[in-house]
């Protein structure tokens, strides 16, 4: 009797787990409703080091250091800069932000979009910053955005400081992650 016991209820586990199984849809997914789950996908831009990004013949052609400090001024826009005698040149990242949304969330003194290296880009002036030697140049990238900025030393070190980040951004931005 205790074999025919033990095989009944061995029988019963089976089929409850069978049951189971049945009912999550059979695979990896959300057990409520059977529907698979989805992953936030990692976005190209977070793994991007944009302390490593320029080469140092292209620092050198811009007039800045090779050697690049920390830049970011908040956490979720980290960076670097290089130093020069007349303008440093900085380059950040930011996964949540793109070009688009930049635009609006943003103060800016003028934000005009253009194309940059055959991506979405933006040439803007953060408010207070028309005249005194600085520029930003937006870039989407890697489902997110690169932001070069150059800054001056004194208000006229650079002629065209907007002009000049452009070149740079169109020089490089081909090389930021797609």
């Amino acid at each position: 009797m205790k074999t025919v016991s033990r095989a009944l209820t061995a029988a019963a586990a089976g089929v409850a787990l069978f049951g189971l199984s049945a009912c999550s849809g059979g695979g990896a997914g959300d057990t409520t409703t059977g529907e698979p789950t989805t992953e936030p996908q990692a976005k190209a831009i977070e793994s991007f080091d944009p302390c490593t990004f320029f080469e140092s013949d292209e620092l050198t052609s811009f007039g800045v250091s090779t050697q690049s400090q920390d830049f970011s001024p908040v956490s979720f826009e980290p960076g670097c800069k290089w130093d020069g005698e007349k303008l440093d040149i900085s380059l950040q990242k930011n996964a949540e932000e793109t070009v688009d949304s930049y635009e609006s969330s943003g103060s800016w003194d003028s934000y005009h979009k253009t194309t940059i290296a055959g991506r979405q880009g933006a040439v803007a002036l953060e408010t207070g910053a028309t005249d005194v030697g600085s520029c930003t140049v937006l870039v989407d990238a890697g489902g997110g955005v690169a932001i070069y900025m150059l800054d001056g030393m004194m208000r006229d070190s650079v002629a065209d400081p907007c002009g000049e980040l452009e070149k740079i951004a169109n020089q490089t931005a081909s090389r930021l992650p797609k």
